[in-house]
């Protein structure tokens, strides 16, 4: 029965609720709280705390769709992508989860019901593996669900690996949990070539993985010895795009339903009429992935998941271009992709106009990109020798200039010229193990603080509270006592200290007991624990009751920041547009810093008027309350969410009056009139479309007044004016100073006109050719230009190379009348001059400029160019 990808997404997961299972709405593609992914890269990441120990939830049993991104660091499909049937940047995967509840036999018996009485695929069409060694699970799959042994596969350990690297051994890392588990492919059919898994034939088409049931057995220590987990879990992940291939009946995952509609919209935009062109199918795959990362926050830029994102979005634009594109295109197809998805990812309609603006910023900026990279690859080309386009040079204009590789091999062949493929691939390499050395993600999760306490939180009505001592940390391991002077971590049954979170730091304070104190440094949250850090001033023991009490002054200035922020963020949705959404937040003592979406600078008059509403919500006093309710109604209510925050069932919501509705877990004023003041102190752009505004509130928000007023007052002083007109004072003194810069460059020129006849008479022949080679004293490195200029006319035919120096940095010209550029480079000849002196330069063939940091080597660099240029000119 032939199902749609909708049908199979919602008929997955309402099995499963059948069974028990919580449905989780897919989580943001940016890991929350995770320094160890790029992006979410399986459905097990959302829960990848509760699989470690570190969280808890208030189910044992869970499903979902989760969107996924496979297109950086460890995990990267990029270029396979729109080349191969399954290969995607962006893809959904179907999970059912077990967490420490049901094991193997339920997990097995789950996936084949639901492929078999679900979907009723004909269960001679599906072959099993399972890990060598995994006796339990191969007789699960043959005794008791029936399928023969002849299809059911054992994948031992890859030859020459280490013990348990196998496909059918998975593992969180290379340390943490860890275990066997089972893949369930499809046969396709013998009309297609293959072979089953683990056999010479397996990369064929016919025997295609559809789903992976992973079994979390063990934990991996750093030496290599597998414990067994208290706790069995399991973790499976099926793919929608796979699965609605074998249900649509296509071979590949490009000709299901949504990717039909996607590849037919491109189609149209770029009037392409082969519906089979892969480059059609890169740009459907592509802006998949592109919507959804900027839909979770993620925007362009030159590092990180900002540089993966630009990548993708220009790899679009380029097979675009292939297909013959002459205008912008790829942000239209965004309503195209709502069409096919925006039922089951509202988020993604709601951040239509971002996406769309966004795309269109990137799709213009790239076609400059293009312009600049075109300019380069001409100049590397005029001075080309032979046919063959340098690796490095192809490298550098791709790494550093943005310009695709593939496209200046195109532009090579249309001259009859080729790259140096090995040579681009040795840099791109060299890259690669750059940014492996450089990555975060290498974690040792068994070095993580791990509890299985839990903390009540008292801080919101409460600044003290007696406690009892539930667990202590020294140096990450558990202790029964922290001795006097010994730095470690200290876990309360209860605490009035708020922990880190939503972007307010945490609170700091003493924990009193008999005979001394514990001074908190800092607290932060360990799964459902809040570990207090700081040093014992007194000897600490498990069970050993104590006062908790935070520093009152400190929090006071936090929460009247936070508060800040939220009236905030509602100012800038109300004055700048509805595409305001939060992108990160800093709420310390000192000041607030809020990060938001938005395409240009905001305007002076914007931000008066940001400001003054701001302290016009202030002044009306509005009441904060807060009340607990389910997440589903807390947005119909109109709640903001906050950016990578992760968010539980039932949540909190600070509202402040009619003006702000958050789901917010942090401290607040009781009244708005409690911040007092609130000034902003800067406002930049952070990444191409993030802003970011600082601010003060209260006393910091006077004295910074304070002090921008006696800024004025000193500024008035030193200009010898009053205050009141100031601005024109200065307005004419900027005036005549420029006038002033105006006459002396032009008497500047004056005397280098004069200078440059006196030049000429210097110039010395070289195998016929009048060439002037001499170091300047006295003359700034921006007044050369144009004496090559005036040199070069007054010559008429000539080489020139000038060097001067100020402030001990040197200054570089070479200058090649256009007759001459056939034998002598200007850039080639510059650059002589500049390694003697410690720099390097470029330019055109005919004029070329460097810099220096050695003036004590010119007269020994100059004494090199005659014998050079009598070698050229021979």
């Amino acid at each position: 029965m032939t199902r749609s990808s909708a049908e199979i997404r919602t008929a997955f997961l309402n099995y499963f609720a059948s069974k028990q299972h919580q449905i989780v709405q897919s989580a943001s593609l940016v890991p929350g709280n995770d320094a160890t992914l790029l992006f979410t890269n399986a459905g097990m990441v959302p829960f990848k705390d509760v699989f470690l120990g570190a969280e808890k939830r208030s189910y044992t049993r869970a499903t979902s769709s989760q969107r996924c991104v496979r297109a950086g660091g460890k995990h990267n499909d990029l270029e396979n992508v729109g080349y191969t049937a399954r290969h995607h940047t962006f893809f959904e995967m179907l999970g059912n989860f077990s967490f420490g509840d049901y094991f193997k036999q339920d997990a097995i018996n789950y996936a084949w019901e639901f492929l078999t009485d679900v979907l009723q695929l004909p269960k001679e069409k599906l072959l099993i593996t399972v890990y060598e060694t995994d006796d339990e699970a191969f007789d699960i799959w043959n005794k008791e669900i029936g399928v023969p042994a002849d299809r059911i596969i054992r994948i031992g350990d890859k030859k020459g690996g280490k013990k348990y690297d196998s496909d059918n051994f998975w593992s969180m890392g290379d340390t943490g949990p860890c275990g066997p588990c089972s893949e369930i492919f499809y046969d396709h059919g013998e009309h297609i070539w293959g072979g089953p898994p683990g056999s010479p034939e397996e990369d064929g088409d016919r025997f295609i993985e559809i789903w992976n049931l992973v079994f979390m057995q063990f934990n991996r220590h750093a030496d290599g010895n597998m414990e067994q987990l208290p706790k069995p879990s399991v973790d499976t992940g099926m793919g929608l795009e796979r699965i609605s291939a074998i249900m649509q009946d296509v071979h590949s995952n490009y000709e299901i339903d949504i990717f039909q509609g996607l590849i037919g919209a491109a189609a149209s935009l770029l009037n392409c009429n082969d519906m089979e062109n892969k480059s059609l199918r890169v740009i459907a795959d592509h802006i998949r992935s592109c919507s959804f990362m900027i839909a979770d926050g993620v925007m362009p830029s030159n590092e990180g998941r900002g540089y993966v994102l630009r990548r993708i979005i220009r790899r679009a634009i380029r097979h675009g271009h292939k297909l013959g594109a002459k205008d912008f295109f790829f942000h239209k197809l965004v309503a195209a992709l709502i069409e096919q998805m925006g039922e089951a990812y509202p988020e993604l309609v709601k951040q239509q106009a971002v996406v769309e603006k966004m795309l269109r910023i990137e799709e213009e900026q790239f076609g400059r990109t293009l312009d600049r990279g075109m300019a380069l690859l001409e100049d590397i080309i005029s001075d080309l020798d032979g046919d063959t386009i340098n690796g490095d040079d192809v490298f550098k204009l791709y790494d550093t200039y943005g310009f695709p590789a593939d496209l200046t091999a195109d532009i090579a062949r249309e001259r009859a010229l080729r790259i140096d493929q090995n040579g681009f691939d040795v840099a791109m390499g060299l890259q690669r193990e750059r940014a492996q050395q450089a990555s975060q993600f290498g974690t040792d999760y068994n070095e993580q603080l791990k509890t299985d306490k839990q903390t009540q939180f008292k801080g919101y009505t409460k600044h003290e509270f007696s406690s009892t001592v539930v667990e202590l940390f020294k140096d990450g391991e558990s202790v029964a006592e922290l001795q006097a002077d010994e730095k470690g971590v200290v876990v309360l049954d209860n605490t009035p200290f708020y922990a880190e979170s939503g972007g307010q730091v945490g609170d700091t304070g003493l924990l009193h007991l008999d005979g001394g104190i514990f001074e908190v440094a800092d607290t932060v949250k360990v799964g459902n624990a809040f570990a207090h850090h700081g040093v014992a001033r007194v000897a600490v023991g498990v069970n050993r009751r104590v006062k908790a009490e935070i520093d009152v002054e400190r929090r006071e200035k936090i929460i009247k920041n936070h508060t800040a922020t939220h009236i905030l963020h509602a100012a800038l949705r109300k004055v700048l547009g509805e595409h305001v959404t939060q992108k990160g937040s800093l709420v310390d003592p000192d000041k607030l810093r809020f990060d938001f979406s938005h395409f240009e600078a905001v305007t002076a008059e914007e931000l008066t008027q940001i400001e003054r509403m701001v302290n016009s919500e202030i002044r009306r006093n509005l009441v904060r309350e807060t009340e607990l309710m389910q997440i589903d109604e807390a947005k119909e209510k109109g709640a903001m969410a906050l950016f990578g925050e992760k968010y539980d069932d039932e949540v909190r919501v600070v509202t402040l009056g009619d003006f702000s509705t958050e789901l917010c877990g942090g401290v607040h004023v009781e009244r708005t009139g409690d911040i007092g003041l609130f000034k902003v102190t800067s406002e930049s752009g952070i990444a191409a479309g993030v802003r970011r505004i600082e601010a003060v509130t209260a006393d910091a928000a006077l004295n910074y007044i304070d002090s921008q007023a006696d800024t004025l007052s000193m500024i008035a002083s030193l200009v010898k004016s009053d205050v009141a007109s100031t601005t024109s004072k200065v307005e004419q003194m900027i005036a005549r100073s420029k006038q002033l810069e105006k006459e002396i460059g032009q008497l500047k020129q004056q005397l280098a006109s004069a200078a440059s006849g006196d030049l000429v008479s210097q110039a010395v022949d070289i195998n016929g050719v009048k060439a002037l080679i001499t170091n300047l004293d006295g003359v700034e490195s921006k007044a050369l230009r144009g004496m090559v200029d005036e040199l070069k006319v007054k010559m008429g035919s000539g080489i020139i190379m000038l060097a001067t120096a100020n402030d001990g940095k040197v200054g570089l010209i070479a200058g090649v009348t256009k007759d001459l550029t056939g034998k002598v480079k200007a850039g080639e000849l510059v650059n002589l001059v500049a390694q003697q002196v410690g720099g390097k330069g470029g330019g055109r063939p005919d004029m070329a400029q460097a810099g220096g940091s050695q003036p004590e080597n010119i007269p020994a660099a100059l004494a090199l160019v005659q014998p050079w240029l009598a070698e050229k000119l021979s």
